[in-house]
C-alpha cells in the first residue's frame, strides 16, 4: 500500500521585506492560495495544510475551501512548524512546500518525493536547478549544492561551490573566469528550498539542537548533514522563483498574467 504523503505549506504572516507576504494578491488569488493549488496538482501528494500563525492567513484558506491549522508563533524556524503539525499526522512521508513559491511545478514536488517512495531507507530529499547566470551564482541569497557520485548532496552554501581554482588563477576571479569560460556555469546548481521527509525523521530532526554550519551559513539542512543523515538531491529543469522582494513580485505577476 502507498504511502499517505501530505504537503504542509508553513505560511508566517511576518515578513521584512513584504509585509502579509503570504496574503499578497496575484492575478487576482492571494500567493498562498496559488501555492496550494500548485501542490494540489501534483499526483504525489495525498493531502495538502496551510500551516500558518495569523488569523488572517488561516481564514482566507479555509473560506477557499482549502485546509489550515494554526500553529506556534513562537517557531524559529519553518521546518519547526511543520513538525507541529506533522506530529498530528499518519502520514508517512510529509513535504514541505515553501509559501512564498506560487509557480512552484507540480512536477518538481513529485521529483522531491519519488526517492522516499523507492527507496525505505532514504529519510530526507531535495530538488536542484541549473544556474544560468554569474550574477545568480555570486548572489547569497541564491543556495549553491554539490553532490556525491550517488546524488547525495555533501554540502550546501551561500558561496559559489565548488571553486574553479585553476580558472580563478589563470583569469583572478570567479567573476572574471566566468566571463572568459561561461562554460563553468554548468558546474553550479541552484538548491531548491523544496523537502521531503519521512515523518518520522522529521519530528527527530526538529529536535535536534542547532549546529555551527547551519548557525554559519543560516541554512537548517546542514543540521541535517552535520548529524550525520544524507539527503538525496534530485535535479529538475523548471526553475523556482520565490517572492523575497518587491522585484520578485513583479516578476510574478508578469509571468501570471501573460
Amino acid at each position: 500500500m502507498k504511502e499517505e504523503v501530505v504537503a504542509i505549506i508553513p505560511a508566517r504572516y511576518a515578513s521584512t521585506r513584504l509585509p502579509g507576504k503570504p496574503l499578497i494578491d496575484i492575478a487576482g488569488t492571494p500567493m498562498i492560495l496559488r501555492v496550494v493549488e500548485r501542490a494540489r496538482q501534483s499526483p504525489s501528494i495525498n493531502r495538502v495544510i496551510v500551516a500558518t500563525d495569523d488569523q488572517r492567513v488561516l481564514q482566507t484558506v479555509i473560506n477557499a475551501g482549502e485546509e489550515a491549522v494554526m500553529t506556534s508563533p513562537d517557531h524559529p524556524t519553518g521546518t519547526d512548524r511543520l513538525a507541529e503539525v506533522a506530529a498530528k499526522l499518519d502520514a508517512g512521508i510529509i513535504v514541505n512546500v515553501q509559501g512564498d513559491e506560487p509557480l512552484i511545478e507540480p512536477s518538481t514536488i513529485d521529483a522531491a518525493v519519488a526517492p522516499l517512495l523507492a527507496d525505505p531507507s532514504i529519510v530526507m530529499s531535495t530538488t536542484c536547478e541549473p544556474i544560468e547566470s554569474a550574477e545568480d551564482l555570486m548572489k547569497s541569497n541564491v543556495v549553491k549544492v554539490v553532490v556525491d557520485r550517488d546524488g547525495f548532496a555533501l554540502y550546501f552554501s551561500r558561496n559559489p561551490i565548488p571553486h574553479p581554482r585553476a580558472a580563478v588563477l589563470k583569469h583572478g576571479s570567479i567573476e572574471a573566469a566566468l566571463r572568459a569560460q561561461p562554460e563553468l556555469l554548468k558546474l553550479y546548481h541552484k538548491h531548491t528550498g523544496l523537502y521531503a521527509y519521512r515523518r518520522e525523521f522529521l519530528l527527530t530532526y526538529a529536535k535536534f539542537p542547532s549546529t555551527p554550519l547551519e548557525q554559519m551559513e543560516a541554512l537548517e539542512q546542514l543540521r541535517a548533514l552535520e548529524h550525520g543523515y544524507k539527503i538525496k538531491v534530485v535535479a529538475v529543469a523548471h526553475r523556482s522563483i520565490g517572492v523575497d522582494t518587491p522585484e520578485d513580485l513583479e516578476l510574478v505577476r508578469r509571468m501570471i498574467s501573460g
